[in-house]
């Protein structure tokens, strides 16, 4: 029946299409992420490695010094930049829960704060939204795409973008913690026995994030009082907590496998994140 052959043909052209669309996708973000690492560790510059010693963290707040004495082995060799992947779920409700999987590859640099995340979220069977978030040389990004070539949004700049990724540049220090001692840029305000704030400059850019340590002297959160919240397409300043757990030795440092991050608003906790390190790469390996 010549209706059957003509569906038959619109079904295989769409599937060429789409599998098109997802080739020419994958070969124009990889690109594009590439550019971007390269930008940002242009902006770092020359950075020499230096070794830890257990008395950088003299006069450092109690529970800043008791995690890092923890983490970091005296003598080791520190990185200035890391590698990681994740795999997990994004919540992309805004109200109900939506949770979608996703996979992804960060590139962090550390002598200057940077760093470059491609995510790749499954929003359907066969329809990949790609995620470009990114700090460096001052300025944030935020670009999600559907198959990497339709784009979703567009933010860029400085202001609330800029501090709101460099506020997740410090919060995920669990996994470069060497940027937390004395002469990486971060200075330190006691707060209690397990509780310290960090404050953190980059060119015109400042944040202050509060670090909660645990029993076992670990990170085991970090909560910002306004990072800038996406809300019809503006940025709403909103209470954000991170949470940090099961660690795990890597090269002799102690850095967390898995998190979860969450927007505080006045009905409760709105996790949007949780994820597992599923590859972990410091530069230069110890």
């Amino acid at each position: 029946m010549i209706w059957v052959r003509w569906a038959v043909g619109a079904a295989i052209l769409l599937l060429v299409l789409w599998a098109g669309a997802v080739a020419l996708g994958a070969r124009l973000w990889s690109g594009r992420v590439e550019a971007l690492i390269q930008k940002m560790q242009e902006a770092e510059g020359t950075v020499v490695a230096r070794r830890f010693d257990l008395a950088a963290v003299e006069g450092l707040p109690a529970p800043v010094a008791r995690y890092l004495r923890k983490v970091l082995p005296d003598g080791a060799v520190l990185p200035t930049r890391v590698e990681m992947e994740h795999a997990g779920r994004f919540n992309i409700g805004e109200g109900a829960e939506n949770w979608k999987p996703f996979t992804s590859r960060q590139s962090v640099t550390l002598g200057r704060p940077g760093f470059v995340w491609d995510g790749r979220i499954a929003m359907a069977p066969g329809l990949p939204v790609r995620v470009i978030d990114a700090y460096m040389a001052g300025e944030g990004m935020l670009v999600p795409a559907i198959f990497g070539l339709i784009p979703l949004a567009r933010l860029q700049g400085g202001g609330a973008i800029a501090e709101g990724e460099l506020l997740r540049w410090l919060a995920e220090a669990a996994w470069y913690p060497a940027v937390l001692l004395p002469g990486g840029g971060v200075t330190w305000r006691a707060v209690d026995d397990r509780s310290a704030e960090a404050r953190l400059r980059d060119g015109t850019v400042e944040v202050r994030l509060l670090f909660r340590f645990g029993e076992d002297d670990l990170i085991a959160s970090i909560r910002a009082e306004g990072r800038g919240r996406l809300v019809a397409g503006k940025m709403v300043p909103t209470p954000w907590e991170g949470r940090w757990w099961g660690y795990e030795r890597h090269g002799g440092t102690l850095v967390p496998a898995e998190g979860e991050v969450a927007w505080i608003l006045p009905e409760g906790p709105k996790p949007y994140w949780q994820g597992r390190v599923t590859a972990f790469r410091p530069d230069p390996a110890p």
